[in-house]
């Protein structure tokens, strides 16, 4: 897109696919090379500011930007770095809903890089297997480590859980703030973004709003 086109899209998201959008050789460097590189083009764009880079406070910041990038930020782009998500034999027979709430959500925007911060609740039926809770945890942090739009993180997770869990009987819900919103263009400080994704049985009004009671209940009994 040009310049024109960018301002027009502005804030919206134009859907591609739920698989991140990669390039073919993404990993063909090593994580070294990649911090090197964003290292160098990161001290231009603060060149580009006019900061001095040799003043002692910041003549480090563009190697742990670079570091940060690979590292922290972002490592959920690379697949080796997938969670093994250990599944067991449902031998207790236990098919109710089971649901994990507040699941931290520390992720980046993809249209500005910057923070999407929040909390997704999680919701399933098991069949034949289940999952331990904090492989759940791990495969939501995952995903949230990369440039990300919150539908399409709500998807990824949807997709693997029901993938590995072997049943649509899944349920997700992201409420996460997007700095994006709070810090730039509107600066709404105080609006939060809800996405919901879902499958099978979750499809009965019945079984969402037992889910959703679960969700926003203090005390359960």
């Amino acid at each position: 897109m040009n310049k024109e086109q960018i301002d027009f899209v502005g804030d919206n998201h134009i859907s591609t696919s739920i698989d991140t959008p990669m390039r073919v050789d993404a990993f063909d460097k090593t994580d070294e090379i990649k911090i090197k590189n964003i290292e160098h083009y990161f001290s231009k764009i603060m060149e580009e500011l006019g900061l001095d880079l040799s003043d002692d406070s910041l003549s480090g910041t563009p190697y742990r930007v670079a570091k940060m990038y690979i590292k922290e930020l972002f490592y959920g782009l690379n697949p080796k770095h997938k969670p093994k998500i250990s599944t067991f034999e449902n031998k207790y027979g236990y098919h109710k809903m089971l649901v994990e709430r507040n699941i931290t959500i520390d992720s980046s925007c993809e249209h500005h890089f910057l923070p999407i911060v929040g909390h997704t609740h999680i919701g399933y039926v098991p069949k034949k297997k289940v999952v331990g809770l904090s492989k759940i945890n791990r495969l939501v942090d995952y995903y949230a480590h990369r440039p990300q739009v919150q539908e399409r993180l709500c998807l990824q997770i949807l997709r693997d859980l029901q993938d590995t869990l072997e049943t649509k009987d899944v349920i997700v819900i992201i409420n996460a703030k997007h700095l994006c919103v709070s810090s730039r263009g509107i600066k709404d400080k105080s609006s939060f973004t809800t996405t919901i994704e879902f499958g099978g049985c979750f499809g009965d009004t019945a079984f969402r709003n037992e889910f959703l009671k679960l969700v926003n209940s203090e005390n359960i009994v």
